[in-house]
């Protein structure tokens, strides 16, 4: 009994068993000291990031100096080729079409995005549009038909067909023979467009500015281009026409895949284009390029255009730009 009744040896310090919460609290200081000499080792070596870097991508004020960066560059360009005053110039950014590739990517969005990017040189002065003046026929012949004004006959639809894939004359002409002239120089004026256009007895004048309007009013869906089967009618005509040496031989060259929809003009030297392109990953814009005379090494007109097409999409489309802005 007497050694069933012996106490057993105490101890001061001794303060019992730990109680469970506090095996939970040690173990998880042990976890979370583990997980930051991980977190530690892993950002060993990484870059510190950017000042034009956002937690997504670069920030607006980088992505607004590359902007203004590609802009000059575009200018002194396009200053560049129209010095001697044969060649007008305009360019303007799209931006993507939507669900595209470039719709979907956040930096490239950003960069392109409409209207941001635009540069001009010669644009205002007044020059034979050529065949080029048919875009006006075609979106006055769209603002009639919806004012119940113009039928579309089936003659009529082969007659814009062969206007704009074929540019022949006979269509354009029957009908200012027609109906005369007022109403087009009217229809010119509402889009902002070079006035008179048109006047009885002589060629047909614009600039290469009012193209790149009209062009604007087309791909942005504004009127006359406001119907959508009218708008894609007429893009796919202008996809189809067989004149191709000028802006789409030229965005062809600069990156294969590169679609086209144009609208061309030439009579004696004047040569003229005016083009909607569309890069293979959904990129849009708008380039118009007129010469008339002789061009820069003896070249074609149409070939100086393509030159400049090339030259410019290679400029302003680099992939490089884009990979520069993500890794900054």
């Amino acid at each position: 009994m007497m050694d069933e009744m012996r106490r057993r040896p105490t101890n001061k310090h001794n303060r019992g068993p730990v109680p469970h919460w506090g095996l939970m609290i040690i173990s998880a200081m042990v976890v979370l000291g583990f997980v930051g000499i991980l977190v530690g080792q892993a950002h060993q070596g990484q870059p510190t990031q950017s000042a034009d870097q956002g937690p997504s991508g670069p920030t607006p004020q980088a992505i607004a100096r590359r902007q203004d960066r590609l802009e000059n560059q575009l200018q002194r360009y396009f200053e560049t080729v129209t010095t001697d005053g044969t060649t007008g110039v305009s360019f303007y950014s799209l931006g993507a079409k939507p669900h595209s590739v470039a719709a979907k990517n956040t930096t490239t969005a950003q960069l392109y995005q409409t209207g941001r990017l635009t540069a001009a040189a010669n644009a205002h002065t007044p020059i034979d549009s050529a065949s080029t003046y048919k875009l006006f026929v075609a979106g006055y012949l769209f603002s009639l038909h919806h004012q119940g004004r113009y039928p579309w006959t089936a003659a009529n639809r082969e007659g814009l067909t062969r206007m704009i894939v074929y540019s022949e004359n006979d269509f354009a002409e029957d009908f200012m023979d027609t109906n005369g002239l007022a109403g087009l120089n009217q229809f010119a004026h509402q889009q902002q467009a070079f006035t008179p256009m048109f006047i009885a007895g002589e060629t047909a004048r614009t600039t290469t500015a009012s193209l790149t309007l009209i062009l604007r009013h087309l791909a942005q869906q504004k009127k006359p281009f406001n119907h959508a089967a009218d708008r894609q009618w007429l893009l796919g005509l202008m996809h189809k026409q067989v004149y191709r040496h000028g802006i789409p031989a030229g965005a062809q060259a600069a990156k294969p895949g590169t679609r086209v929809a144009d609208k061309v003009g030439f009579l004696g030297d004047t040569n003229n284009d005016a083009g909607i392109v569309t890069l293979p990953n959904g990129e849009q814009y708008i380039l118009v390029v007129t010469t008339h005379g002789p061009q820069p090494d003896g070249e074609t007109g149409f070939k100086h255009i393509a030159q400049i097409t090339q030259h410019v999409q290679k400029m302003v489309y680099n992939p490089q730009i884009i990979q520069d802005l993500n890794n900054n």
